[in-house]
């Protein structure tokens, strides 16, 4: 199996130590900090690199610090001062909640992991719960749910006595799933999400678990996975979970990016895009059929439209 390179690499916001509140420990080094975020909102990436290094000669030990150095470093052009300071972070914190593995591979720097880093997963999402429906809907214009939602009834099934919601999230598939499933269960890594989708009340249960790591009996109907893959990587072992989880004649209903070429991708953005022919592929290796595919753009980000496919597959 190969897996393929995005060229370039770009700053992520996303886990930015210092704007999600995770402090050093030393009040002197968290003002560097402070003041290396007032640079680099500047866009003095340079200054704000040797800002924040100077901080974390005072507080060596902190993960979060020396990510966003290599952050800031990368940015700056010093792409051997940003190897550094991520292998630094991955070395004080293995587990990898900040993502530096991916941010090494980007680089160039370390081999593209299959899978990102669960700590890192459940952290991004746990960190963006609360914003997360305003964030994608109303900003970014997600629309997977419907797209997915239009994909099954095109099969002609209307309704699923059991189905199952692979990185639920807060509900957003669920609640188009739920006027046609008699028993629905939700199941996400970020805890935050899990508790978002209790609030929205269309789950029947809601386990929290690594869609990675699935052990469910065969006694399916549906299985979804709106807009997850991009934070899974490689495809065969899930894919194979769905499949003994799959009746007979069970559906099985996901997105993903969709890659400008045939194989996996690992972006800029640290998410994953599958190409088409990668995605048949998996599906056939795993003894599911390719019902439908459809290409259409899922959201935008960063003002460009991003392209999906939306993907139904049955079980025989």
């Amino acid at each position: 199996m190969s897996v393929l390179l995005h060229p370039t690499a770009r700053l992520s916001m996303v886990v930015a130590a210092l704007s999600s509140g995770l402090s050093s420990g030393d009040l002197l080094a968290d003002r560097r900090a402070d003041y290396a975020e007032m640079l680099a909102q500047g866009q003095d990436w340079a200054a704000a690199a040797e800002l924040m290094t100077s901080a974390l000669q005072l507080a060596p030990d902190w993960a979060a610090g020396w990510f966003r150095v290599g952050e800031l470093r990368e940015r700056a052009g010093d792409e051997a001062g940003a190897e550094q300071a991520w292998r630094e972070a991955l070395r004080l914190e293995p587990a990898d909640r900040f993502g530096a593995t991916l941010k090494l591979a980007l680089l160039g720097a370390a081999p593209i992991p299959e899978t990102p880093p669960a700590d890192f997963v459940e952290a991004l999402f746990d960190d963006y719960a609360a914003r997360f429906d305003q964030s994608l809907v109303d900003k970014l214009g997600y629309c997977v749910p419907e797209l997915m939602d239009t994909a099954l009834r095109a099969t002609g099934r209307t309704r699923f006595d059991k189905a199952v919601d692979l990185g639920c999230g807060t509900g957003l598939m669920g609640e188009r799933l739920r006027p046609l499933c008699g028993d629905l269960e939700g199941i996400d890594l970020s805890a935050e999400m899990l508790r978002k989708a209790q609030a929205r009340g269309v789950y029947d249960r809601l386990v929290k678990g690594d869609i990675g790591e699935l052990s469910v009996p065969r006694s399916v109907d549906l299985v979804t996975a709106a807009d997850v893959f991009i934070y899974v990587g490689t495809l065969d072992a899930v894919f194979t979970s769905v499949t003994a989880m799959l009746r007979p004649n069970g559906l099985f209903a996901f997105s993903v990016e969709a890659s400008e070429g045939d194989d996996l991708v690992l972006q800029e953005s640290r998410r994953y895009a599958h190409g088409r022919a990668y995605v048949e592929r998996e599906l056939a290796q795993a003894g599911l059929t390719l019902l439908s595919v459809r290409e259409d753009t899922i959201r935008s980000d960063r003002g460009a439209a991003i392209q999906g496919l939306v993907v139904v597959a049955g079980s025989t």
